[in-house]
Parts: structure tokens; sequence; C-alpha cells
């Protein structure tokens, strides 16, 4: 230290030791980096405060120039305004060129300037935020040498002032641009008296070394030419900084012409003075990366060391530098008080923050209200209004045009004014403005006004029915999206119980909300007010609630469904089916359906939802079961929540499929791997990715995080043969684990974190010791398939998947379609269960109570088995696609399953176990006879049964037949039934009692189709070959018809004892049944003819082929008449009007034709405007067509059933089925009922309403 400078602090050490406290005095002086933590230790080791000063001076006298600059400067800012003047004429000269550089631009040159000025040091806790720092100095740069304004804005503690600091911390920029030297001066919120000692402290500052000593300023405009006269003389090329900045005429003292920087609330505060301008806006919020730094410096602690409330308390923070500054400081005294300080924050008592040393309002809700105390009376009226904005939205201005009942100008103006003061924030969208609260402010207000909210609320509501009346916003409206997303939250705070009722109990609401925004939101909504909504009764929410959890992967589409039909679905008791029926009927002209079996059909899930745009992989539960993450094909990471299936999160997570996502035990992170080779860790809340890894060299097929918190291992395994066990808190891989010889398709944890199981495409599953990494045991999982003779199968024994029992003692495994329990210690099988002999079993499940097992199907079905018992004890059904994964929640209650199908399930424990698992084939025959509808159907593979339409009770059940039925037909006399057999018998019963008359053993192969000739004396089948047969069942005669070359499609009866048939082989013939002989032969098509239809007059015939072409033909010259092109499939089906003028064609594609019968040529398309992108126009491939008696109609089947206008080409009604792949479409005469049967079994009988 310089001799001058030691000789002024020993002169005035009786002084110093007098009067300060040390210890703000020693957070500045850490800050700057020139006292040590053990240094402040010794000084706090003094008994008396006189003790303290006097170490601290002591320890001051050991150190260089810098720690004398840090000491005078600490106190000037804290408050010792006296004593630091006792020290000025000892402060050590520096020259520009001594630049003892440090990496941050803080060198000794940089050091004088800023504590000469006045510059406030560095918070003893400090975190850059490069951004912000460089645009203020990039805006210092633009003032070159000339005179103007930059103005830093912000909201209350969002860090203006740090932030300013840090950017004068450059030698460049102040060597550059501000040779003069900086000025710092905290102005505040001042009256002219305040003002004017502020301006004579500043100009004595500046005259200090002077020799001529001048009286001070008397009034401000001697003080404001003193002040210019110095800046011009004396301190040409300076800067000067006021900070916080309130009213626009205190900068009339400063406008003289130099250079100045302001940091205020109000951006309009520059307003009144002339110049040059330029503004750097601090956004409110801080990365919660950033918050959890700050933390962890204020006590002493790394990130990954921080209490699990750390990141609960930042969020709480909403990102405020100042609040976070606040809890940290107040942390660093009482490290124990984490709980304590969350609970404040979340109860918004911001009275119980307390002041920190380098912030000038006593506690948080004071600083923001001082800033609402500024506002003249009725604009603080206005502001209040806000208290019930909802957080984090943007409300459009005519949201606040409607409350305020007035033009958009005069709305625009007021909410000018609180933008200005940094009391809102605005958004421009396009030509319209936006108008947010940050979160805090939102708090203090809400709190603020706690006994008026209700009122508030009210208001707005009433407001809204006055400006709407008896209508709804409609989407070109600018405040649509609000009042759909916030009507019922505005009722809800106002405990108007009619009006949310009668709002959320409306179907034209909830057609309108959901064609908007789907139906997560309002299925939020009914859980949210459920309180209110239940006042009387819980039914009706109910209701509403279970509409649209089980329709919402519908109401997500496009074309949008009609509500109004998906309401007629719902069971006859439901307000929602009685809502939809007066609607129905109402609405004239329109086309409705009535489900009139639906009784029997009871819906086991309790969610469905349809996240992603494509296959989904994968899905899992949060340890807390409030949220759902799922993956899939479309290379998306999906968040959402597990009640109503609102979206948390989207992320485009990979550059190709994502095969799996797991959550971390505390639900903080997502892992995610995908077949372009790499595993990414996401923050589960935010969405940032927190880190990637790539060391594994094919694609990665599972993930899973170790199951206890505290600490985050990651298992994956890879087609590369590897499993790779991860620690988030490294960068590279902790463990490669080797042993398997090929790809390795599936990995878990053991419950307590000591072994990893693996599950290999070599066969094995191998179990590992998680810390060494080392192969403890090995199960050769292909012993256990073998072939008849005992020798082990040939085909390969792809292990798919293994789950461990609650206890670690047993694990699953997963290998083809069977189930196999192993103990781990001894790796004896205990049992094995084989699931299905039609399907592969794709993942399985152990439900925490150890004795459910789910198992994933590839037949588009799940199924749960008692693992002891070995029995199956539920049945799922409603996806319509392979299902790829099925996962229990922690608990067990309930369980998810993601398919093919673009949706994920939610299915409830309890309720599944409890149903039967009743399943019909799509083969059926149905007879409409005097208004009755009698239906045959197959039943469980082996029975036959007769079903009543009408009233849907079975008349006739068959008892179970030797091999399963694959086809049955009904005499129309309503007296004998027959049916096929995949083993190749057919067989004759009578109706009445079920009793077999006749069997014959007929084909080799499976019987596909069966029919009765009108006298219902013979009966005409075809089975897997090229031969029909022709049965005298009651004579016992049998004709054959061979002539094709291939299998046989299908046949049609004609009149006079005529059969129309058409083959694989791409032929169609016209028989004689009496004689067998072939009457006329067409050779139609180059590819298998896949229908034919004969027109109503008898003259013609169509035929459509998987060659992608239709015919239409003459029957009396055996030739072609017209053929139909332009497919891009296969043509599935074809019908003829009952009036002989058109032809429909239906194809692979999902694409419906009309074709004009005389002259061939294409009519028209029937298909809907719009379809979500990558799904086909019928769901799928359309099976089977049908017209209306008056040509005027059309029906159709294929994923769904679809009737359309023929003239317009307009579709009329969708019926969505639960399941899909409807294969036939049974139509009465008259055009009213319609019978069909999905993939998962269920039957629909639909009458026109």
């Amino acid at each position: 230290m310089d001799v001058k400078s030691r000789n002024f602090l020993l002169m005035h050490r009786q002084a110093l030791e007098k009067d300060i406290k040390t210890s703000y005095i020693m957070d500045r002086m850490i800050s700057d980096e020139v006292l040590t933590l053990q240094e402040e230790e010794r000084v706090k080791q003094q008994n008396t405060q006189k003790e303290k000063a006097a170490m601290l001076i002591n320890i001051i006298l050991t150190k260089d120039n810098n720690s004398y600059r840090s000491f005078y400067n600490a106190l000037l800012h804290e408050g010792y305004r006296d004593l630091a003047a006792l020290l000025q004429d000892g402060i050590p000269a520096i020259s520009s060129g001594n630049r003892k550089s440090s990496m941050d631009g803080m060198t000794s040159y940089v050091k004088t300037i800023l504590c000469e000025g006045g510059v406030p040091q560095r918070p003893v806790v400090f975190v850059t935020r490069p951004k912000l720092v460089d645009a203020i100095k990039q805006k210092l740069r633009c003032l070159g040498s000339d005179p103007g304004w930059v103005t830093v804005y912000g909201m209350a503690g969002c860090g203006k002032t740090v932030l300013t600091a840090e950017a004068l911390r450059d030698h460049q920029l102040l060597e550059d641009y501000f040779p003069g030297g900086v000025h710092w001066i905290s102005v505040g919120k001042q009256d002219k008296a305040g003002l004017l000692i502020k301006l004579q402290n500043l100009c004595s500052r500046l005259e200090h070394d002077s020799t001529l000593s001048q009286r001070p300023p008397l009034n401000i405009e001697e003080a404001k030419d003193r002040l210019r006269l110095l800046m011009l003389r004396k301190y040409p090329r300076s800067l000067l900084i006021l900070d916080d900045i309130w009213d626009s005429w205190v900068l009339k003292a400063f406008d003289n012409q130099c250079q100045v920087l302001i940091t205020s609330r109000d951006r309009s505060v520059t307003d009144a003075v002339a110049g040059s301008k330029y503004e750097v806006h601090v956004e409110s919020g801080l990365a919660h990366e950033k918050g959890l730094e700050i933390l962890s410096l204020f006590v002493n602690m790394k990130i990954s060391e921080l209490p699990e409330q750390a990141n609960c308390l930042v969020r709480e923070c909403k990102g405020s530098p100042l609040v976070i500054s606040l809890i940290g400081a107040l942390l660093r005294d009482f490290p124990s008080r984490w709980e304590y300080y969350l609970k404040q924050l979340q109860n918004k008592q911001f009275k119980r923050i307390r002041k920190s040393s380098s912030y000038d309002y006593e506690a948080l809700d004071e600083a923001m209200s001082i800033s609402v105390e500024q506002l003249n009376d009725n604009y603080k009226d206005y502001y209040k209004d806000l208290s019930i904005l909802p957080k984090d939205v943007r409300v459009p201005t005519k949201v606040l045009c409607i409350l305020w009942d007035m033009e958009t100008e005069e709305v625009e103006d007021i909410l000018q004014e609180f933008v200005n003061k940094s009391l809102l924030f605005c958004d421009r969208n396009g030509k319209s403005f936006h108008y947010y609260l940050h979160d805090l402010q939102l708090d203090f207000l809400t709190e603020k006004n706690r006994n008026q909210l209700q009122e508030l609320h009210k208001n707005i509501v009433n407001q809204y029915k006055k400006y709407y009346k008896l209508n709804m916003p409609v989407p070109s409206q600018e405040d649509c999206m609000y009042w759909y997303n916030f009507l019922a939250y505005h009722m809800a705070g106002a405990n108007m119980q009619k009006e949310l009722r009668d709002l959320m109990f409306s179907l034209d609401w909830i057609k309108a909300k959901t064609e908007l925004v789907g139906p997560a939101h309002l299925i939020h909504e009914y859980v949210e007010y459920s309180s209110i909504l239940d006042q009387k009764d819980s039914t009706v929410r109910e209701n509403f609630q279970e509409f649209l959890s089980l329709n919402g992967h519908l109401l997500g589409r496009q074309p949008f469904p009609d509500i109004i039909q998906l309401g007629l679905c719902q069971p006859e008791t439901s307000e929602v089916y009685q809502q939809a029926k007066l609607h129905a009927q109402r609405e004239t002209g329109a086309f409705y359906l009535e489900w009139i079996n639906k009784k029997s059909l009871k819906n086991l899930y309790r969610l469905v939802v349809r996240p992603h745009r494509d296959a989904v992989y994968h899905a899992c539960f949060s340890k807390d079961r409030q949220r759902i993450a799922s993956c899939g094909a479309d290379k998306t990471l999906q968040v959402f929540k597990a009640e109503s299936g609102e979206r948390l999160l989207e992320i485009s997570a990979h550059d190709d499929e994502i095969l799996c996502c797991t959550f971390s035990a505390d639900g903080e992170f997502v892992a995610t791997c995908s077949a372009d080779k790499k595993v990414k860790i996401w923050n589960s809340r935010t969405g940032q990715c927190r880190c990637v890894y790539e060391e594994h060299s094919e694609q990665v097929n599972c993930c899973q995080f170790n199951n206890r918190s505290g600490q985050y291992l990651l298992a994956t395994c890879s087609n590369d043969t590897f499993i790779k066990l991860w620690d988030l808190n490294k960068e590279y891989c902790r463990n490669t684990m080797m042993g398997h010889v090929n790809s390795v398709n599936h990995c878990r944890f053991s419950p307590n974190d000591e072994y990893v199981a693996s599950c290999s495409t070599d066969g094995t599953v191998k179990l590992w010791e998680a810390r060494s990494a080392n192969e403890l045991k090995s199960i050769e999982i292909k012993d256990f398939f073998r072939n008849a003779d005992d020798q082990p199968d040939d085909v390969e024994v792809l292990v798919k998947c293994c789950s461990w029992s609650r206890n670690g003692d047993m694990i699953l495994v997963v290998a083809k379609n069977k189930l196999l329990l192993f103990d781990v210690k001894t790796c004896d099988l205990l049992t094995q269960v084989i699931v299905s002999h039609h399907s592969t079993i794709q993942y399985c499940d152990f439900c925490p109570g150890d004795e459910l097992v789910a198992v994933a199907l590839s037949h588009c079905s799940v199924e749960l088995w008692n693992i002891k018992s070995l029995s199956k004890v539920a049945y799922c059904r409603g996806h319509m696609s392979w299902v790829h994964c099925v996962t229990f929640s922690p608990d067990g209650s309930s369980f998810l399953t993601s398919s093919d199908d673009q949706t994920i399930r939610i299915w409830e424990t309890k309720k599944v176990c409890k149903s039967s698992d009743a399943v019909l084939k799509s083969e059926l025959d149905v007879v409409f006879h005097n208004g009755e509808v009698m239906i045959l159907a197959i039943y469980n593979q082996k029975h036959l049964q007769l079903i009543s339409g009408n009233t849907d009770s079975v008349i006739m059940q068959t008892a179970a037949q030797e091999s399963p039925i694959s086809c049955c037909c009904l005499s129309e006399d309503l007296k004998f039934a027959a049916f096929g057999q995949e083993n190749g018998t057919v067989k004759v019963l009578q109706l009445l009692d079920g009793k077999v008359l006749k069997s014959q053993e007929a084909y080799r192969t499976s019987v596909q189709h069966c029919r009765f000739t009108s006298d219902c004396q013979t009966l005409i089948s075809s089975a897997r070959d090229s031969v029909i047969q022709v049965w005298n069942w009651q004579l016992s005669e049998c004709v054959f018809l061979r002539g094709h070359k291939e299998a046989i499609k299908d046949f049609i009866l004609l009149e006079n004892s005529k059969l129309l048939s058409w083959s694989f082989d791409g032929t169609v013939k016209v028989w004689n049944i009496t004689t067998g002989n072939t009457e006329k032969d067409f050779a139609c098509h180059g590819g298998a003819v896949l229908s034919c239809a004969v027109s109503r007059d008898g003259n013609k015939f169509s035929s459509t082929s998987a060659d992608k072409t239709a015919k239409i033909w003459s029957f009396e010259n055996s030739s072609v008449l017209h053929e139909l092109k332009g497919y891009e499939a296969c043509v599935r089906c074809c019908t003829f009007s009952p009036n002989n003028k058109l032809l429909a064609t239906g194809d692979d594609k999902g694409e419906i034709r009309i074709w004009d019968v005389l002259t061939g040529a294409l009519l028209h398309f029937c298909s809907p405007a719009t379809v979500d992108e990558g799904e086909p126009t019928h769901g799928g491939w359309v099976t089977d067509l049908s017209f209306s008696p008056d040509s005027k109609m059309l029906v159709s089947s294929g994923g769904y059933l679809k009737w359309w206008n023929v003239t317009t080409g307009e579709s009329l009604q969708t019926f969505y089925t639960n399941g899909t792949n409807l294969k036939s479409i049974h139509v009465s005469p008259n055009f009213k009922v319609y019978v069909t049967v999905d993939n998962l079994g269920i039957l629909y009988v639909l009458q026109k309403l």
C-alpha cells in the first residue's frame, strides 16, 4: 500500500474504529476479492464492535492499494459518507497504462475508475448474464462521443443496477469511450429538496481536488449549471450514471449535453429530455439453472448437493434475481430454513422475506407497492382489476376493452402507462397487443387485493355476459381463445355456481372449446372445479368428464368429429346422452344414429390420449403418478398430466425414432434413447436438455433410471451388444457391461439398485452387479423353447423384456409367446405361462403387488395374468394396432398402454380385473325380418350366438365346438343356421334349440364362406381352395363347382339357380348350381379379383382388383363396358345404386369414387374436407359399401363407418367404433338400421334417428 494511503488510514483510525459496523463492509470487500473468508472469520471472532473494526483495519494495513480503494468504496455505499470523505485524499493514483489484466476485464485501472466514480461493487454472490451485459455495452458504444441517454429498464428486482455496474467493468470500454471517468449517483424516489442534496453531493465529489473550494449550489438550477461546467471542462467524455430514476422531471436537472446512463422501472422516463436515446430491456426472469447457481454460491454448496427444496424455491422465485438473492442471503444466515422460506413464498408472505444489505427496500412487497403508489387514483383501480389475470397468460387488448367497456385506443393508453413503469409487460403480436404481468407482480396484487378477488372475478364474468349475451366468441376474434381458456376460471373465482355448471355442462360450449384447444384443458377444469360443480351431485360432472376422457383421442383429430353423435353413444342415463338427443331432435335435416345395443359395452379405460402423430413406443408414469412421459416414431418426447392428458411439454428430442423414455426417481429428469444412437437427459419441468451421451455405436433400445432418489444413475442398452451405466454428474459413461453377443433389447435396475438385468436377441437374460459392472448370472432362455422332439427350437429366441418382483427375489422374462418366472438366486424356473398361440408378447410389467402381470400383445390387446394361479384375470381391448408397451403406476392402481394406433390408454386395474372377455368375430350374418334385426355371430371362437339386435339379448347359444368357427349364415325364414369351421367341417343347425341337424367334413382347409339358397334346402360354401361346394343338406347330395385355378375370394347367388364367383386367379365365373357347369367365364383382371357386384336389373356386374382397376361388364355380351382407372391402391369393394345409374368403389387408400354406369365417367370422390397429416381418408381400407333405396345416400365401412351425400360427395356423418378394421356393413332395406363388428369383437346395431 502507498505510504500516503497507509498514513491516512492510521491518521483516521480512531474515528473509523468508533463508528463502523463491519459485516456489510466486509461483504463488499469479499466481492471485490480483496478480503478472504478466513480473514472475515478472524474479524467476526472479536468480541465487541470496536474490536472487530480494529481487526479489519489491521488486516487492510497489510494489503495493497486495491484494499484501500475497496474499503473507501464500501464506506461510501454503506452510508459512512463522512468517514469516506476523511479517506478521500488518500486514494492512491493509478495510470491507465498499468494493466494488471484479469479474465473479466477488471484491471487495476478499471478498479480505480469505478471506485472513484462510486460504482457499486459486485454483490457478494454474483452470477453473470452475459447477453444483457453485452447489450448495455453495445448501447454505450452507440453514444460515441455525442451527448445522449441509455435507459436500462425493467421491473423491481430484475437486476438493472448489478448488470449496469458489471457492464462498466470493461477496460477497453472505459479507455476508448469514457476516458474522463464514470460518476454514479443513486437517485431513487426524491422530492426537490432531496434531489438538491443529491446534486450538491455530486458537485462536491467532482470538485474534491479543486483548489477553489466553492460553496454548495443553493437551488436545482444553480446545481444544474455547475454540473454542466464541471462535466464540460473537468470531466469531458465521462459517463454519468443515474441509478433508479422514478420521475422524468428529475432528469431535467441532468439534461446538460453530457452522456448519461439511467436505470429505471419506467421506460418512458426519458421522454422529457433531448438527445439520442437507446434502450436495454432487462428481462424479468433468470433461467432455472442460474437461479440454482446463485443459491449454491450463497450457501457454499455444489448445485448437486442442494436439498430438494432448492428446485421448488427457484421455481417460486419466478426467476427474480432479487428474490433469489434475498432468499440466498437469509439461508446463508439460517441454513436450516429451506422449508420455512419455501412455505413463505408459496403462501405469498413477502413481508417475511426481509432486507438484504444491498437493496433499498425493507421487504419485497414494499419494493412493489412503491411502484403502484406512483399511479394516480383511477389508474390504481384499473391496475387492481389486473389482480385476477391468470398466470403466464398474454391477454389481448379486446379482453380488457370488454372488462372496462372502453374503446381499444383508450385501453391501450392506460396499459401503456403500466408498461412504461414496468408494472406490466407487452407483446406485440401482428397488429394486436397482448399484455401480461410477471408472476411476482401478480402474486403481490392477489395478496394485496385478496378480499376483493371474488368481486373482481364476478365483474369480468358479468362484462363478458353483457358483451356476448347468448352468443359465443368465434375464432376470428382476438379475444376468443382467452374466454375459452379462462371463462370457467373466472366463474370459479367468483363462486358463480349456477353459471359455471351451465357453462361446463353445455355440449355447445364443449364442442366449441374442444374444436379449438382439444379436450385436455376441459378435463383439467372438471377436476379443478369439481368442488363447485359437485355441490348438488357429482354424477353430471363425472358423465361429462368420462365422455371427454374416453373420446379425447377422437376430439383432437381432423376432420373434427360430430360431438352430438359421440354424445349419442354415451349411456342413456348420462346427461351427455340426454343433451345430445335433444340437440339431434332439434336439428332438422341432420343425420344421427342411435347405438341400440350399447348397454352391453363397458369402457375399462379411464383416459385415452393421442399426443403423438405416429406410433407410440413407450410411456411411463412419474413416481408421484401425476405425469406421464411418452415417446415414439414421430421423434418427440411428450410429458402430460395423468389426470387430464393436458400437455406439459413437447420436445423434438432426436433425429430418429425415440424407442424408450424414463423418469428419474424424483421426477426431475426424463431420459430418452433413440435409433440415432444418442441418449439424452431432459429437465422434466422446463424441457431443457441437460446432457447428451453419444458412446453407443448403434441404436439405443432402452433406458432406465435407478429406483432411489438422491443419486442419478441411468442404464442404457443397444444393438451394439453393450449395456452402459451413466452417472448424471459425470460427462462420460461410468461402466460398460460386456457379455451379450447380439442386440440388447431391454434393461432394468433391481428394486434395491444393486443389480441390472438385461435381455438380448442372443437368447439370454443376464444379471449384472451395478457397482462393479461384473456379470453375475446368465440364463439361457432358448433352452426353454423346444420342438415336438424335445430338441432346441431352430427359430431365434428373441428375449424382449424383463421385470423384477417388488422384493427383487424373482424376475419375469418375456420371449415369443411365453412368460417365464425365475428365482434370482438359483436361476431356477419357478413357473411359465404360454399366453397366446396367435401373437407374440411385446412387453410385460409386474404389478407392485407381485401377483398380477400385465402383458402387451402384438394383436392389439393387453392381458392381465395372476402369476400365482397361472390364470388370465383380464382381457383389455381398445387399441386398434400393436401394443408396444404396458406399465403400471408406482402403486399398481392403474396401468398405461401405448400403441401403433398413436394412442396411450390409462386403465384402472380393479375395474379391468372385474371385466369379462366376450369377443365376437367379424364374420356374421344378419336378417332384417318384420322390423326385427336377427344377428348370427361367432362368440369367443367356438360358440354361435343368435342375438336380437332390437333388445340386445342372446336368444340362442350353441355348445363349444371342437374346432374354431370361421364363418356362419342364417336362412331367410330364420329356421336354420349354418357354420364352417377351421378344420374344414360344415354344419347345419336348427335355430329353435341349437341342435345340429347335419354335418359334413367338406374341406381340408378353413371354411371361408357359406350361404343358404332362398329355399333354405341347399348350402353353398367355399374354403381356402379353388372349389365351391353346393350341398343339398336335406338330401345329402353335393355338387362341386371346379374351374378356378386359385382360391375362391367370394360368391353371390343369382336368380334361376345361377351363381357368380370370383377368385385370386383374376377370373369371374357364372355357374349353374344344379348341373355344376360353367355358363360364362370372364378373364377380368391381371391381379386377384377382390369384389364383385351385380346391378339391380341383372344386366351388368362390376369387378374390382388388386391390380388397381375396376371394370363394368355386360352379362349379355360377356364383354367389358368400361374400365375404371386412376386408383393408387387395390380396389377393395363396389356396389351399384338401386336405380342402376351409379357405381361406387372403395380402395385401400380410403378413397370412394362415384362412377356413371352409362358412360364410365368419374362423377366425384367422396372424401372429407380435411384429414390429419398421414391419416388414411377412411381410417384405413374401404371394405364395404351400400346405397340407400333412393340412390341419394351411401354408407361405407373401413376404419369406421361413414355416410355420404352421393350427389355432392360430402360426408353426412361418421360413427367412430371403439375398434377398427370393419369387414362389412349389413344394411336394412329401408336404410335405417346398420350392423357391423369391429376388430375388438364389439357388435354395433345402429338405428337412424
